[in-house]
């Protein structure tokens, strides 16, 4: 789905500078920002969900009370904390 997604925005990007191109100049900037963004947020999606990991994180981190179910895998999820930054690691039970 990611890819498809992807291929999509260029997709709609790619149209717009060919309507850009062709001189049809109002409705290719629309074209042009839409597939940028759709493939900028598709991209930058993975920076804002970090993924699930199989392990305790390592020193430092601590466990909290924090428990949900992977929506995706169906797995129970405990949230570790690193206190010092701040940071949170999301670890599959």
């Amino acid at each position: 789905m990611r890819k498809g997604m992807i291929t999509l925005g260029v997709l709609v990007a790619v149209l717009g500078a060919a309507a850009l191109a062709s001189g049809i100049i109002a409705s290719s900037f629309v074209f042009i920002f839409w597939g940028a963004f759709l493939v900028a947020a598709i991209v930058l999606e993975r920076v804002r969900y970090k993924r699930l990991v199989s392990g305790r994180p390592g020193p430092g981190w601590e466990r909290t009370t924090e428990r949900f179910v992977d929506e995706e895998t169906g797995r129970t999820v405990t949230v570790y904390i690193q206190p010092e930054t701040g940071e949170r690691a999301y670890v599959k039970e």
